[in-house]
């Protein structure tokens, strides 16, 4: 069977940005795979190209060689089967937050009736019922998150793309967050690719963690987070976890001296 997200040998090179520079190499002979119903966690120091791949499996920017592959085939241009929640939540600011949620299928001309049945569970399931008729301006950070896990994944895509998701928030509600996801997960199974500088988050939530090197960036290490389902919070607090942690950390730290 076919992993969902599979980079083979991508490298990318960024053109100069003035006369008299030399090309930015970001990547260098990645291999990357994320299986179905698997979250998989990059992490690296700043610079490393954490986010050009995600942009590349996106469909945002074009590797330079190598393969990028989505269920078997190589990656198009932007679409439904690959939803991307951002750092910042990218919300229509003159719709409501269920309005927010159905635009992708009312755009696309789907049923109405089916896609508010899945708008309404959705909404239910990150913990916003209720408030189907406010406007993102009067939500928290948190809950405007919310708001866009709900639309990412009411187009049941392949692949849920998530670039440093909760990097913004403040440290209680990015451990809701956190856990949200985790929830969202065991309900829904997608299968996820997350970008993240933060290391606990990283093994809170994934299955495995790809570990980076700085610019040229390439895989240096996978680690295989052993910790069962369903997790929480109080994972963090283990000896076991600290232990990965650190050892994680250390890594990275190698790469800053």
């Amino acid at each position: 069977m076919t992993a969902p997200i599979t980079l083979r040998g991508v490298g990318k090179v960024f053109a100069p940005s003035a006369r008299g520079q030399s090309p930015f190499v970001a990547l260098d002979n990645v291999d990357l795979a994320v299986e179905a119903r698997e979250i998989v966690a990059v992490v690296g120091p700043s610079g490393c190209g954490k986010t050009t791949i995600l942009k590349l499996v996106a469909g945002f920017d074009v590797a330079s060689s190598g393969s990028v592959m989505v269920n078997g085939r190589p990656v198009a241009p932007p679409g439904p089967d690959r939803a991307v929640v951002f750092q910042s939540p990218a919300l229509f600011d003159w719709l409501t937050v269920r309005d927010n949620v159905v635009f992708g299928p009312r755009h696309r001309g789907e049923p109405k009736a089916e896609y508010l049945e899945r708008a309404g569970e959705l909404i239910g399931a990150v913990g916003l019922a209720g408030w189907e008729g406010h406007y993102p301006y009067q939500l928290s950070g948190g809950m405007r998150q919310r708001v866009q896990l709900a639309r990412a994944l009411i187009n049941r895509p392949a692949v849920l793309l998530m670039d440093e998701p909760f990097g913004a928030l403040d440290a209680q509600t990015r451990s809701r967050m956190q856990e949200l996801l985790l929830r969202i997960w065991t309900a829904y199974h997608p299968t996820v690719l997350i970008v993240t500088h933060d290391v606990e988050e990283a093994l809170l939530v994934a299955h495995r963690v790809y570990v980076m090197t700085r610019a040229p960036g390439h895989i240096k290490s996978c680690v295989t987070v052993p910790f069962g389902h369903p997790r929480g919070v109080d994972l963090v607090g283990t000896a076991e976890f600290a232990a990965l942690k650190y050892s994680i950390l250390k890594s990275l730290w190698e790469e800053n001296t």
